[in-house]
């Protein structure tokens, strides 16, 4: 028996619960041992994420969206009307004190919280991608040239570090090192995974998500990787960066990995 939409939203978020309960036991358990660096990836994230909507760098890249709410109040019928522009995550109040006092949500003695794992979040995003005879004929300028793009896998135990695998490939693909790279998108599922990734490709971490991540900003499933390829075109654009990388790691075991250049400059 369906009862109606509610029934299949419902069965989307309990699905999507096990999902995350299983990945955060993963990462608890198989890439742990940054337990002293996860709560202040967090907080970076956050701080990085807060810096950059301060300063505007997200405005090119966002769409405002009007929202309009009717609500019955003092008995009568009221209509308000808001214009969401800015995302909810970030949040000024965190610190690593705050963020310590947290307890561990899926195993006792555990290192993940809900203070250092992505945020449940819905949102949208697209690229437009075409060759170069569709921009002549539309008559657009481009922002950059996906040079390469490479997927791996790993044993599903160990899903979190897909990118570890995809990224060399794809390095090797388009003939660039970690080296000719100045900024990099990726996806922080949960600290534990995206530190167990920086350290094991040996990324420079200043130019790892330099407006925040994902424990700031949100995880919207299904757009994630769309908008962190916004995120990196634009950064890029705005530093004058020549190569970017956008990676994030994905169910199952398996890495995705892009590497864009800059046709802006």
């Amino acid at each position: 028996m369906s009862l109606g939409l509610f029934f299949g939203l419902a069965l989307l978020f309990f699905g999507l619960a096990f999902l995350f309960f299983g990945l955060a036991l993963l990462f608890d358990r198989s890439l742990g041992g940054f337990s002293i660096g996860e709560d202040p990836i967090a907080l970076r994230s956050h701080q990085r994420a807060l810096v950059a909507i301060r300063q505007g760098r997200f405005t090119a890249e966002t769409i405002p969206m009007p929202v309009r709410e009717t609500r019955y109040l003092n008995g009568q019928v009221e209509t308000l009307e808001t214009v969401f522009k800015v995302d909810e995550g970030p949040r000024p109040d965190t610190s690593l004190e705050a963020l310590a006092r947290l307890q561990p949500v899926f195993r006792l003695g555990g290192t993940v919280t809900a203070g250092n794992a992505s945020q449940t979040s819905d949102g949208a995003a697209a690229t437009v991608m075409m060759n170069h005879q569709m921009l002549q004929e539309l008559n657009l300028e481009p922002m950059a040239r996906l040079l390469g793009f490479a997927v791996a896998g790993v044993a599903p135990e160990m899903m979190g570090i897909g990118p570890v695998m995809a990224v060399p490939k794809v390095l090797q693909q388009v003939g660039l090192s970690l080296k000719d790279i100045g900024l990099i998108e990726l996806n922080e599922a949960f600290a534990a995974q995206a530190l167990a990734v920086i350290h094991k490709l040996e990324l420079n971490e200043e130019i790892v998500n330099v407006n925040g991540g994902a424990i700031a900003l949100g995880h919207p499933l299904g757009c994630t990787g769309a908008k962190l390829t916004a995120t990196l075109l634009h950064e890029m654009k705005r530093q004058g960066i020549r190569y970017g990388l956008c990676t994030m790691c994905i169910g199952g075991g398996m890495g995705a990995a892009g590497v864009f250049e800059n046709l802006m400059l």
